[in-house]
């Protein structure tokens, strides 16, 4: 029998790291009628009853409806908040002119009509699907691959760093796919006059410095999107699990369904803000090299400094806060819409409580 001390902590411990080790004992062999691969995904198995599910946990078309989740969940949410990401940007590459957020919306609006608060609209659309297509479709691919090489029981341990592994894992394909955009849809927004729409834009671009101009930007924006993505799966998943635990008073299972989705959006929400914190520094350093030419990310790093590198953090965590918790309500709702298998919050394995002696 272990320590009780220890016993507790590997229930509590936040981060389910395993602080001691386990020893060997012999369970009795029971007849397996599951097929290969299915033992190891139990993570989904009492999601819903088979009847109620559209496709298998881990199949294609399981992997091509969390993507098309994604698409939707980032393109519809980032396209939805330009103004705000447009006075965000401008705050961040010349601040001597907008002071504030307020200040922004009222030198924007003055100088460019409502019209212009939507520049950026196209790339930010384009970009950010192809983003969330990648960044949900291959986290669901990561973490059921991730979690069959760790076994069950190592699954449930190290939970936190198998979302932590996983989203980084599907983030940094997702970056690939949205640097083109971004670069764009930044050039657009922080330099005017430059070009006004997409089709202005990239050929400009390619044409005063090639290929390279849509990714130079690429490695400060794994530097914003790794962190913030790492933060926003596991810290989402995490608080999932403390809702259903200790806020929300009946099991998720006796949950209704638009009675989840509540959770999900404030996990989501709650979620958000630590990303907005955790990604805003290389934010604004990618801000501010797509916008000038011939920059690297080490010099604006240098010339902001410690002070700059934070400016327009509060529209960042408004912008943020929103759009993680949007993005999660409506990725969770197509899960729901086509029945897709939905694990409930992770429970630990019956093997393991009967190694740390829980039961009898």
């Amino acid at each position: 029998m272990y320590p009780s001390t220890l016993t507790q902590l590997a229930r509590t411990n936040p981060f389910s790291a395993p602080l001691f080790t386990l020893h060997h004992v012999e369970e009795p062999k029971q007849r397996s009628t599951v097929r290969h691969g299915q033992a190891k995904r139990q993570m989904a198995a009492a999601a819903v009853d088979d009847s109620e599910v559209s496709c298998d946990f881990g199949s294609m078309k399981y992997y091509a409806l969390c993507g098309f989740g994604g698409i939707l969940s980032c393109g519809i949410t980032h396209t939805a908040v330009v103004p705000l990401d447009l006075v965000k940007c401008r705050l961040q590459v010349d601040p001597a002119k907008y002071k504030s957020i307020f200040n922004g919306f009222t030198v924007t609006l003055r100088e460019d009509g409502v019209r212009g608060l939507a520049k950026g609209w196209a790339p930010t659309f384009i970009g950010y699907s192809m983003q969330g297509l990648c960044k949900f479709g291959f986290y669901e691919v990561f973490k059921i691959l991730y979690s069959d090489i760790l076994g069950e029981e190592n699954t449930y341990l190290w939970r936190t760093s198998l979302y932590l592994a996983a989203s980084a894992s599907a983030e940094f394909f997702a970056d690939v796919a949205l640097a083109p955009m971004e670069a764009c849809k930044v050039r657009i927004q922080t330099q005017p006059g430059y070009a006004n729409t997409l089709r202005e834009c990239a050929p400009k671009m390619y044409a005063e410095e090639g290929l390279w101009a849509f990714y130079k930007g690429v490695v400060p924006l794994w530097m914003r999107q790794i962190p913030y993505t790492m933060m926003k799966f596991a810290c989402f998943e995490r608080t999932v699990e403390a809702l259903y635990k200790f806020v929300v008073p009946k099991p998720r299972s006796e949950c209704s369904k638009p009675e989840q989705l509540v959770v999900t959006f404030v996990a989501g929400y709650i979620a958000g803000v630590f990303c907005a914190i955790v990604s805003h520094p290389a934010d604004s350093v990618v801000s501010v090299l797509n916008k000038e030419k011939g920059s690297s990310a080490l010099q604006v790093l240098k010339r902001l400094g410690p002070r700059g590198v934070w400016k327009g953090l509060l529209a960042r965590i408004i912008m943020i806060g929103t759009l993680t918790a949007l993005q999660w309500f409506i990725y969770d709702s197509v899960k729901v819409y086509f029945r897709l298998p939905r694990p409930p919050p992770p429970e630990m394995p019956e093997s393991l409580k009967k190694k740390l002696g829980l039961t009898e």
